[in-house]
This record gives structure tokens, C-alpha cells and sequence, in this order.
């Protein structure tokens, strides 16, 4: 543990006007605060804080942050407060310490949640100050380090966030060597037997070919003295979790990968980088698809290096890194190489881009585990490099699409686009981005995002303002849907009806508004009687005969503005979430009736249908509806039960009889089989009932058909 004067010495060997009393009583302070607590390792509790501080001074933090690492528990373990901290260390110091402080008062209901909930903290409070961000990571960096005395269950779950949060929000701000040691810790937790398996081997490797690394680096040392290069070369050996990720990435053995060692030429400025590289493929061959240039597009957190792979020295596969002092040092230590912090100013971290984007993802998500796995899928991504036609650089994951890239821009970008164009071609919205691609976003006001772009979206903030919207729009549905089933409940029972009797109700249906009971009423989880009931206690319902045949509700919601505009299902709220049910398959020509369900909208049923028996008690969920005028311009799935002769040409037979009669077999799927015959269940898309008739009909006329019939 260091002691109080090594770390006031280290500050002041990089720092020499940091606060020399500040640092001697923060260091006092926290061990009084933390007195007798002890760690699970047996070791006083204040060793932590003194060992995060001790963290901080390897990468030349001010003394602002080394005061908040030394404080950094204090409020949360202790009976310290923020308002002492800001009195005796100031605001800065204790506007970090309550950025880093977890919320252990708040009651959460699962440990995901608590996770999702730190860490939305603590993205909240690294965009006001970066430099909570490299506390947290010296304290989980520290945590690791002695994570051996925790109980096994505890340590599979902090090994799993860690690499699922901490090392990927280390790689985004460049801190190499802290990703690396949270990794390689995490891994060994994780997955203890490919650990020790690589680890083996990479000491074999090291045994045996003790000779050959020093050799590659003479013969490059040479190859650049002999090119006027002046340089220095080394060897680095890839992580075990490096190389574990790689083998899983490629399905590969580990005699299979070839770059398990890296050497890097760090020479004296940009224009040595691509001198250096010419003199080694100039010497060796270069193997295809293996070179990279992160000087003229970075990587978004700042890296900056010519990474290629050629069959080198020794006749041995390697990869080279070439970079200068300066980069070595930002690619090493990330944003503590060189930011304004340094001279104690306050560097917010929305400035950067990233963190903006995590904040757009937090607004837009619903819940806190949603955010968190939006977040991690923003974390966690191989970059593809596309260009603005105004030339700027947007950093996606790979296979990103033009909507991802819409989003990147903007989300209003995003929201409001119809198409685009890559290198100056029209393309779908689904195509896969390739680096290098010119991305031009075509878009229209009067465009919204669409529920099948979340299937193909792979960055968060995208999937995050996709949801948001789906999520707006069905509860405008829902709220229209359901004022109006509960008015025409309550009239119905000749009950007075409004805003006003609702209001006093709000609390028995956990409502905050009466929207809020509409939106319920309308997406079914919960009833119009329950609503009636909670409103009128005393009252009992009017008796109600067989459903089916009283049947005559008048249909909502009809836009008499829009009576000349064609529409598929007439009787429904425009743009309400319908889908036909999967029970009976209605086409247009079947009489129909729409049922209100959970979640989902309205469900078409045909009126004969055996599902709806399950909704005779409840009135209010029936719509009376009908199809409209254009219903039979659109494809509907007519389901057919078919007997078919087991012999070879007959499926062919059957397939040509109903593509003869402009049907499309949309599944097909066998339910017997025996040496004879095959029964199966055929989807067919149809335009309407007397189309999906015809079919039967022609199908009934072959030979190899035994049995036909609509399947319900």
C-alpha cells in the first residue's frame, strides 16, 4: 500500500504545483472515514482507495482526480456526506465522488436492473465530467486485481460486467493497458480451462521460439537503418482473451491463428509511418486484406497506427505496427495522454461522440435493461469506416446498414429516411455498408421510422429511437382504442361517461392519468367492466345473450374525412396495430369480426371461428368491422388441408395446380405421412375467399388428390 508522502511524491514527479496539502488531507481523511472497515480480503478498507489513487498516477491524473479516487467510497461506506466533501475539497472534487457514488439507496428489482441503473448513473455523470469515467475504471481495475477473495457466484457476475461494460468503456477512451488487465482477469474468472489452455501454449511458444523474436527485431532494426528509418522496434504477444476472441471469431485452433505475436516500429513522425511501411512491403510480401490505416481514419477513440501483416523475418507470419512516439503514447494511455484536465479545467464528456450517442440511446430507451443492452451493442462493435458526401467520417459496426447510418448522423436523420444512395447508387435499406462506402440518407417529412427496420438495424441508437417511436405510436392507438370502447361500455349500460369520473379511479389501476386507463382499456390488459365497476361499485351488469348473434355494436372510430380513401378493414381507427388471426385465416368474402387483445391490437377473426367462444364475457373487446373497398388488392394466407398421393411428381402437381391458379404457396408443412399418402398443411396467399374456392376446387380435379378442404 502506498504510503501518504510516496503518493504526494508521485503527483508532484508529473504535477509539481498540485496541491500538496489538498493530497495530504484527502489521503487522512479517507483512512479516518473508513477506520476498522475491513475488505473481504482480510486487508483494511482504505488500502482500496490509497491503491486506486496509486492507479491514477501511472497515467498522470491531476491532483483533482487522485483527491476523488482517495474519496471515492466514502459518501457510500461511511457517514461522510457530499456537502462535507464539498467544503473541505471543493466542488469539483465532490461533484466526481457523488458522479461515482452508487445508488445503494434506491430499492431495485433484480440484479440486471441494479447493473443498468449504475451504469446509467454513471454515464450521466461522465458526461459532465470524463473524469469519473477513470476512477471507475481504477476501481474496477483494483477490484479485479483482488477479486480472488470473493465468493464464486460474486465473481462470475462482476468478471461478466466487466467485460460486457468496463473493458469496452476503456477500449472507447483508449486506456490500452487497462482493457487489457480487466480482460485477461475477467477471462480467467469466466472461462478458467481456455485460460490456463492458452496461457500453456503461449509459454511453449515462448520456450521455443525464445530466439526468434529477438531476431525479427535485429532484422527489422536493420531493414530501417538500412532505409534512413531511425527507430525502435519490439515484440508484443497477444492477450489470452485476444486470442480466445479470435478463435471463436474465426472457428480456429490455436496453431491456426498467425499474428499471435505483433511488432511495433515506432519511428519519428507521420511521413517516417508510410516510409517505414514502404521499406516493409517493399522487403516482404504482404498478406492480402491485412492492412490497415488508422493515421488517416482513426479509430473514434483516437488510435492511430499502420497495422499490416506480411510474411516477415525468419520466414514467419507476423504483424507489424507502425506509429510515432506521439500516437504510441495516445494508443497506450488514451485520453489521460492528453487532455485539458491536465491543467485542472473540467472537461465534459458529451463533448465526444460516443458519449453523446449513449446519452440519445438513454432518452430513448424504455427501461433500464433495454438501455443497457442497446448500450452494449454501441460498445461492443468491429468498426466499418463510411463517408458523408460532404466527407465525414462515420465509425459503424459491421454489417450496418443505411439506417444505422442515418441515425449516426442524426436521429432526425434517422426518423425521417426513405432511401439512399452508396457511391451515387439508389440502394435497399437493408444493404450491408462495406468500409470506404460514400453514403448519401434520401429523406422525407413525412416518412416515420418502421417496425421492420428493427429487425435489420444493428447499432443501439438506432434500435433504441426505433422502439421509441413504435412505442409512441401504439400507445396513441391504444389510448383512441380504448376511450372509445369504454364510452361505448358505458353508454351501453346508460352510465354517465368522462374524464371527470375516471379521475377519482386512477390509483386502482395504477394510472397516472386517464390516458394512461384508456391506453390499458385499449391494449387490453385491462378490461372496460373492471373500469365501469372500479367507477360504480354498487352497480350489476345488464345480462347479455349469445354474442354472435346480438352482435350489432356500432364500428369505431370512422374517419368520415377520409370516406373516399379505399382502406383494407373498414370500422378501425386509422393506422391501429391489426393482424389476422393465425386460429382461421379470414379472407376477404368471410364475414369477420375484430377482437382487442393484449399487446398485439385488434385480431381479425372470421365470424365462425372457435377462438372467439374464449370472448363470449367480454363484450367490449369486440369491434364490429368489415373489409373494405381494398381488401381484395392486398395478399391474404388461406390455409388448406390437403391428402396428397406419396408418389414421386405428385408435390410438383400440386404445386403447378395452384400457381396455374395465381395462388403462392406461402408454407407448406406435412403433418402425417404414411406408404401411401401425405397429409399436409398448405398456406396459400390469395386475393380473396372465392380465389382461395377456385384453388380448392382445381386441386380437388387431380388425381393425386384425395382430400381438399379449407383447414380452419
Amino acid at each position: 500500500m502506498l504510503r501518504q508522502y510516496e503518493l504526494v511524491d508521485l503527483v508532484k514527479s508529473y504535477d509539481p504545483d498540485a496541491n500538496e496539502d489538498a493530497l495530504n488531507r484527502a489521503y487522512v481523511y479517507a483512512m479516518k472515514k473508513h477506520g476498522a472497515q475491513l475488505r473481504t480480503s482480510g486487508d483494511p478498507y482504505y488500502s482500496h482507495p490509497i491503491e486506486v489513487a496509486g492507479i491514477l498516477t501511472k497515467f498522470k491524473l491531476d491532483s483533482t482526480s487522485i483527491i476523488a479516487g482517495l474519496l471515492h467510497d466514502t459518501v457510500e461506506d461511511t457517514d461522510a456526506t457530499i456537502e462535507e466533501i464539498k467544503e473541505l475539497f471543493g466542488e469539483q472534487v465532490a461533484q466526481i465522488v457523488d458522479g461515482l457514488t452508487k445508488l445503494a439507496m434506491i430499492e431495485l428489482k433484480s440484479k440486471d436492473t441494479k447493473q443498468a441503473e449504475n451504469f446509467r448513473k454513471l454515464l450521466l455523470a461522465m458526461s459532465e465530467d470524463i473524469r469519473v469515467l477513470l476512477i471507475k475504471l481504477a476501481d474496477r481495475l483494483h477490484n479485479m486485481r483482488t477479486i480472488q477473495y470473493c465468493a464464486e457466484e460474486k465473481r462470475l457476475r462482476i468478471s461478466r460486467e466487466t467485460l460486457d461494460i468496463y473493458a469496452p468503456l476503456a477500449e472507447r477512451i483508449g486506456m490500452q493497458e487497462i482493457k487489457t488487465e480487466l480482460e485477461q482477469i475477467a477471462f480467467r474468472e469466466l472461462h478458467k480451462e481456455a485460460y490456463e489452455s492458452i496461457t500453456a501454449r503461449l509459454n511453449f511458444l515462448r520456450e521455443k521460439g525464445s530466439d526468434l523474436v529477438p531476431a525479427i527485431i535485429r532484422q527489422l532494426e536493420k531493414d530501417m537503418a538500412e532505409g534512413g528509418i531511425r527507430c525502435e522496434v519490439s515484440g508484443r504477444e497477444k492477450s489470452p482473451y485476444s486470442i480466445w476472441c479470435k478463435m471463436q471469431k474465426k472457428n480456429a485452433s490455436f496453431e491456426q491463428l498467425s499474428d499471435i505475436m505483433a511488432f511495433r516500429i515506432i519511428v519519428d513522425d507521420v511521413a517516417a509511418c508510410y516510409q517505414a511501411l514502404g521499406i516493409v512491403h517493399s522487403k516482404y510480401h504482404m498478406v492480402p486484406r491485412r492492412f490497415k490505416d488508422y493515421i488517416s481514419t482513426p479509430k473514434p477513440n483516437g488510435y492511430k497506427s499502420l497495422h499490416t501483416g506480411v510474411i516477415g523475418p525468419e520466414n514467419t507470419r507476423i504483424e507489424i505496427q507502425i506509429r510515432t512516439q506521439e500516437m504510441h503514447e495516445v494508443n497506450e494511455k488514451g485520453v489521460a495522454a492528453h487532455w485539458a484536465y491536465k491543467q485542472g479545467e473540467k472537461t465534459a464528456g458529451k463533448n465526444f461522440r460516443w458519449i453523446q450517442e449513449l446519452l440519445e440511446i438513454l432518452e430513448e430507451s424504455s427501461s433500464p435493461e433495454e438501455f443497457l443492452d442497446n448500450t452494449k451493442l454501441e460498445m461492443y462493435n468491429d468498426q466499418v469506416f463510411c463517408f458523408t458526401p460532404k466527407g465525414d467520417l462515420i465509425g459503424l459496426p459491421v454489417n450496418s446498414t443505411p439506417v444505422d447510418f442515418a441515425y449516426a448522423v442524426h436521429s432526425k436523420v434517422g426518423n425521417t429516411c426513405v432511401g439512399a444512395k452508396i457511391n451515387g447508387e439508389i440502394k435497399p435499406l437493408r444493404t450491408i455498408l462495406k468500409n470506404g462506402d460514400q453514403v448519401e440518407v434520401l429523406t422525407s417529412k413525412a416518412q416515420h421510422p418502421s417496425p421492420e427496420w428493427d429487425r435489420f438495424v444493428v447499432t443501439g441508437k438506432a434500435k433504441a429511437a426505433i422502439r421509441r417511436y413504435i412505442r409512441a405510436n401504439k400507445r396513441e392507438q391504444f389510448i383512441t382504442l380504448g376511450e372509445q370502447i369504454l364510452e361505448r361500455t358505458f353508454k351501453g349500460e346508460n352510465l354517465e361517461f368522462g374524464e371527470k369520473v375516471l379521475i377519482s379511479v386512477l390509483p386502482n389501476f395504477e394510472a397516472e392519468s386517464v390516458e394512461d386507463i384508456y391506453a390499458k382499456v385499449g391494449e387490453g390488459i385491462v378490461s372496460a367492466w373492471d373500469v365501469l365497476k372500479a367507477v360504480y361499485p354498487s352497480y350489476k351488469q345488464s345480462k347479455l345473450g349469445k354474442v354472435v348473434k346480438s352482435f350489432k355494436a356500432k364500428s369505431l372510430g370512422r374517419d368520415k374525412k377520409n370516406k373516399a380513401e379505399p382502406l383494407p378493414i373498414k370500422g378501425l381507427i386509422p393506422g391501429m396495430a391489426v393482424h389476422f388471426a393465425g386460429c382461421c385465416h379470414p379472407l376477404p368474402g368471410d364475414r369477420i369480426v375484430g377482437i382487442v387483445t393484449t399487446g398485439k391490437g385488434v385480431a381479425v377473426h372470421s365470424i365462425d371461428c372457435k377462438a372467439l367462444e374464449k370472448y363470449a364475457s367480454e363484450p367490449e373487446r369486440w369491434l364490429d368491422i368489415s373489409w373494405g373497398d381494398a381488401a381484395e388488392s392486398d395478399l391474404h394466407v388461406g390455409r388448406l388441408k390437403i391428402i396428397l398421393a406419396n408418389e414421386p411428381g405428385a408435390l410438383g402437381d400440386l404445386s403447378n395446380i395452384i400457381a396455374r391458379a395465381e395462388g403462392n404457396i406461402a408454407n407448406l408443412n406435412i403433418t402425417n405421412r404414411t406408404m401411401s399418402y401425405f397429409e399436409l398443411i398448405v398456406d396459400v396467399e390469395v386475393h380473396d375467399l372465392k380465389q382461395l374456392n377456385d384453388i380448392i376446387a382445381a386441386v380437388k380435379s387431380s388425381k393425386v388428390v384425395s382430400y381438399a378442404a379449407r383447414a380452419n
